[in-house]
């Protein structure tokens, strides 16, 4: 089985504080910044509802999806959530269960 790789983007709520990481494990990074075991920027801000996510091929191509998103502006990451999850739900919910939603691209 090939192992994925993901970029995010957490929301502390609609229109709030955004954090992007990456991953090759979302449920469990997700999980880990639910229950604050993130020491850091998540923590201090409340950022942990998963709102935008991408699957890439590599870690490479994650990297650097990862790094151009971080650069991007507020209100360029804010269209990015609206045109795929406009009711800025926290998707975590649809990984656990096992019906993700496909959100981003593939890279």
């Amino acid at each position: 089985m090939e192992k994925s790789f993901y970029v995010y983007i957490l929301a502390s709520k609609r229109n709030g504080t955004l954090y992007v990481g990456v991953t090759s494990d979302l449920i469990k990074r997700v999980w880990d910044h639910k229950n604050k075991l993130v020491k850091g920027f998540t923590k201090k801000y409340g950022a942990d509802k998963l709102v935008y996510y991408e699957q890439c091929r590599d870690p490479e191509s994650a990297i650097k999806r990862e790094k151009r998103l971080k650069n991007y502006n507020r209100k360029w990451k804010l269209e990015l959530i609206e045109k795929s999850n406009p009711d800025w739900r926290d998707l975590y919910e649809d990984l656990i269960t096992g019906f993700p939603d496909q959100v981003g691209e593939w890279h």
